[in-house]
């Protein structure tokens, strides 16, 4: 794995997860918009792309509906990693359909959720 996209309007998480991926030398792209995402995932190549569900502008589950323009169902659930605060039955169901993994936020072990991010 070696490029990484962070979809995350909270900025200091955004960044702060940047900072991590880059010190394991990886290539970090951000973005807090889903709607920017969107355009960087179609025009960019990303190992895993990790995102927020609660966006300002769009769902996460939006990002990933665009996504299938460039990416098969299989493709999808091995790239994305969804974060959430949200994980109400609707919300895990929805995004166990996608067959991504799921982190909740706040991360209760960073080097797990790390781990998880990157495998």
């Amino acid at each position: 794995m070696n490029t990484i996209l962070i979809i995350e309007d909270e900025i200091l998480i955004q960044q702060s997860l940047k900072k991590l991926f880059e010190r394991r030398g990886l290539k970090v792209d951000v973005s807090a918009s889903g709607k920017i995402a969107i355009d960087l995932i179609l025009n960019n190549h990303y190992d895993r792309i990790i995102c927020d569900l609660m966006l300002q502008d769009i769902s996460g589950f939006d990002v990933i509906e665009e996504s299938k323009k460039k990416f098969s169902a299989e493709e999808i659930s091995k790239k994305f990693v969804i974060m959430t605060a949200y994980n109400s039955p609707q919300v895990l169901s929805r995004a166990n359909a996608y067959q991504c993994r799921l982190l909740n936020k706040p991360f209760d072990d960073l080097e797990e959720a790390m781990r998880t991010m990157t495998e």
